[in-house]
């Protein structure tokens, strides 16, 4: 029998991070020494106080179904940090809360977009994206960013990146896989683009307690002219080291909001009732742990910057957000699968290669992994690069 599935799902790539993640793992498991530089998730454990709120919840029997957008006390608590962190009015009924922020990000577009528009994604991007874009049936149209620029998009680059069917521009900042952080003034000329035209803007800032340098994280939508066009994402698994609670959250102008809600009511129901409870609990509780969790990524993000810019033939951007460094391999001669197939089957060392973002002059390493991993890891990598 010849089974014909949905084009939709047929055009699907599938992640190559996962992929990356899943041959080291299988690796390890065969008893190699195998250092992982692919992963997109803290290397902390979730704070005992988020956790035993979760516990807690369950004891008492909170399992059942919940509100589809979120419990009332949650949404709550997700205006009022709006407002305290970010300079944003959303009142809970404009929040909705997901299953990851990634759920977010494609009940947002699929909320927006239909067949026959555009969606404005800056590149290198983080790889989910353009696959959420043609799940919604509209073309993705990707803006190539320079390193000279600090992988970021500038004005003169998305106006000449639009048409007349240009429906919705994705900015994510601090940004995934290049750690680019937009400023205030840069923000405020991406949006003077957009509001000319009435685009919406879809703002990922699910990485925005994670900034270094004295880089300060600007919401889009507190900008003047962006809040009635803006779709805020964000969420508990970075920052709180939560990736597997799967919950993230949005805040939109009213009615895309309710349509996001209708959405999520016949798909998932509602997001995970006891983890709501621990998200309650990260917010309202101490931020101690996420200031703890920068403060070491931000020294193996500046061990890790040193030791890449001292090998000959690469060169990096030093990330100002998010966990990632983004490596030119141009001048190596390799397309990054090679690269990174050769550099995990020969040296053991997993990186994620550039093409999975939109360029593939570039692999992404994280160093949401422990020091010691990090040091071997770059002597393997700078081993193997002397090779080529």
């Amino acid at each position: 029998m010849t089974m014909e599935l949905a084009q939709r799902a047929t055009i699907l790539t599938p992640s190559l991070t996962l992929s990356i993640d899943s041959k080291a793992k299988a690796m390890k498991a065969e008893g190699l020494d195998v250092c992982g530089f692919g992963a997109g998730e803290p290397d902390f454990d979730t704070p005992d106080h988020i956790k035993a709120a979760a516990q807690a919840a369950i004891e008492a029997g909170f399992t059942k179904y919940t509100p589809s957008s979120g419990v009332p006390e949650l949404r709550q608590a997700i205006s009022e940090k709006f407002q305290a962190d970010n300079g944003l009015s959303y009142k809970p009924s404009q929040i909705v809360v997901s299953d990851g922020a990634k759920h977010s990000c494609y009940n947002a577009i699929l909320a927006t977009c239909q067949p026959g528009d555009e969606v404005v994604i800056p590149a290198p991007y983080w790889l989910s994206y353009p696959e959420m874009v043609r799940l919604a049936g509209a073309e993705p149209v990707f803006v190539q960013t320079k390193e000279e620029n600090g992988w970021k998009m500038t004005a003169e680059e998305f106006q000449d990146a639009m048409t007349p069917r240009t429906k919705l521009v994705i900015i994510n900042s601090p940004n995934n896989p290049t750690g680019s952080v937009y400023s205030k003034d840069e923000l405020s000329a991406l949006i003077e683009v957009a509001t000319d035209e009435e685009i919406l803007i879809l703002s990922d800032e699910i990485y925005e307690k994670l900034t270094y340098d004295g880089a300060q994280h600007v919401s889009v939508a507190s900008l003047p002219g962006a809040y009635d066009l803006t779709i805020t994402v964000n969420g508990f698994s970075k920052s709180y080291s939560m990736t597997g609670w799967r919950l993230g959250y949005l805040g939109a102008p009213e009615p895309i909001a309710k349509a996001i809600d209708a959405i999520q009511s016949h798909s998932t129901s509602n997001p995970c009732s006891f983890a709501q409870k621990g998200a309650l609990a990260a917010i309202k509780g101490p931020q101690d742990p996420v200031s703890d969790m920068r403060d070491e990524f931000d020294l193996r993000r500046q061990y890790m910057v040193q030791r890449l810019a001292a090998i000959d033939r690469l060169s990096v951007v030093k990330p100002k957000g998010a966990f990632y460094v983004l490596v030119n391999i141009g001048k190596l001669g390799l397309t990054s699968t090679n690269f990174a197939d050769r550099l995990l089957s020969k040296h053991h060392v997993a990186v994620v290669p550039g093409v999975a973002f939109g360029n593939d002059a570039t692999i992404r390493l994280s160093y949401a992994t422990s020091m010691d991993i990090i040091k071997k890891g770059l002597d393997r990598l700078e081993e193997f690069c002397k090779t080529l």
